[in-house]
């Protein structure tokens, strides 16, 4: 049997309803196919994750764009290195 892949919205649509409380975890289970501990599960994440929503700038984007940005600076670096290097070479 293959391993079932969710996405972030349906995890949200779930923990969302699971947090209303308007019905059991076994109930949403049922309903969504997907095992109650999996529900509780993705519940607690989603509280233990619950402040970042409110912070200036998520963490995982900012070093994510970081990241991105040392990519970048390096492969300049290389590019000026090579450019220099063949300007020498030409002379």
């Amino acid at each position: 049997m293959k391993r079932r892949k969710f996405t972030a919205k349906f995890k949200t649509k779930i923990v969302l309803e699971a947090l209303k409380e308007r019905e059991t975890t076994n109930e949403l289970s049922q309903r969504y196919d997907v095992a109650p501990q999996q529900i509780t599960s993705w519940k607690r994440e989603f509280l233990q994750n619950a402040e970042g929503v409110f912070t200036k700038g998520s963490k995982s984007q900012k070093s994510e764009a970081q990241e991105k940005e040392e990519r970048l600076l390096k492969t300049i670096g290389t590019l000026k290195v090579e450019n220099d290097f063949l300007k020498n070479a030409l002379s």
